[in-house]
C-alpha cells in the first residue's frame, strides 16, 4: 500500500486506477501513446496530475506492461507524489490490465468496499473538478457510475454491403440519439465488486469494453454523470493535434 494511506473501517476511500499497458498502435510512434510527449509532457502526466490534485483520492495505481516497468519515464512521471504506484500488471487486453491491477490493490490491503475510479490515460483533458463531480454523485447515491456525454450528433447506420469491392460506404438509416450517451472515464465502482464483475466477464468472453459494461453484465445500472467535451479520448493523429491545442491554451 502506498505510503500515507490509512484505511477506515467505516468510511470508504477513493482510489484511482489507470491502465497504461496498451500500445496505442492507431496513433503510431516509438513509445506507447500514453508516454509520448504531448504539449511538453508525457500524455499520462496530465491524468496523474488531475488525480494527485484531487483531495479525495487516497492512492493512484498505474497498471503497466511488465516489459515497460523499469523504464525511467515512470520515475519522472511519479515525481514527488507518494500517492502513485506503478505495477507490472499489464495484460493482453485493457480488461485484463484492470482486473490484474484491481487484484493487486486487494492484495495490497485496499479494503474491498473502497471506491476505485478507473481512468483512461489517453484522456488527458480530465480535471479535478470533473473527478470531484463524479465522486460526489456516486458517494451520495451509494451506486457506481461514470462520466458520459449525451450524444449531440445525428447517428447513421452504414449499409454493410455498400463498401464491398471498394464501393463508397452508404447510409442505411438514421438512428435516434434519444437516450444515447457517449461513455467517458473515470468510471467509479466498488473495488471488489468491480474486480468480480470483470473477472466474470472475461470468463464468459463477453464484450466488456469498459468497466460500466462489466457492471451492466452483472445486472447493475450505473449512474450517468455528465462529463465534459474536453475529456475526449486521444486515439487518432487529429485527436492528438486538437488536445495539444487545448492543453497549450490552458497553460497560457
Amino acid at each position: 500500500m502506498p505510503a500515507g494511506i490509512q484505511s477506515s473501517p467505516s468510511l470508504p476511500q477513493c482510489h484511482a486506477l489507470l491502465p497504461t499497458a496498451g500500445s496505442g498502435s492507431r496513433l503510431g510512434g516509438v513509445l506507447p501513446k500514453q508516454f509520448q510527449e504531448l504539449a511538453g509532457k508525457p500524455m499520462l502526466a496530465y491524468a496523474l496530475r488531475a488525480f494527485i490534485q484531487t483531495p479525495e483520492i487516497a492512492s493512484i495505481w498505474v497498471g503497466v506492461s511488465p516489459s515497460f516497468i523499469d523504464n525511467p519515464i515512470l520515475g519522472s512521471l511519479a515525481g514527488k507524489s507518494t500517492l502513485v504506484q506503478f505495477l507490472p500488471t499489464g495484460g493482453l487486453t485493457r480488461q485484463e490490465t484492470v482486473r490484474n491491477t484491481l487484484a493487486a490493490m486487494l492484495k495490497g490491503g485496499i479494503p474491498e468496499h473502497d471506491w476505485v475510479l478507473v481512468h483512461d490515460a489517453a484522456r488527458p483533458g480530465i480535471s479535478p473538478a470533473l473527478i470531484q463531480k463524479l465522486i460526489r454523485a456516486v458517494t451520495q447515491s451509494g451506486e457506481g457510475g461514470l462520466l458520459a456525454m449525451p450524444l449531440a450528433d445525428t447517428l447513421k447506420m452504414a449499409d454493410a454491403n455498400s463498401a464491398i469491392a471498394g464501393n463508397p460506404t452508404r447510409s442505411l438509416k438514421t438512428i435516434s440519439r434519444e437516450h444515447l450517451w457517449q461513455a467517458q472515464t473515470p468510471q467509479m465502482f466498488g473495488l471488489k465488486r468491480l474486480h468480480d464483475a470483470i473477472e466474470e466477464g472475461i470468463r464468459l468472453e463477453a464484450d466488456i469494453t469498459d468497466e460500466a459494461s462489466a457492471m451492466e453484465l452483472a445486472g447493475l445500472k450505473p449512474l450517468l454523470i455528465e462529463g465534459a467535451t474536453r475529456n475526449f479520448k486521444v486515439t487518432h493523429p487529429a485527436d492528438w493535434e486538437l488536445m495539444q491545442t487545448i492543453l497549450q491554451a490552458s497553460a497560457t
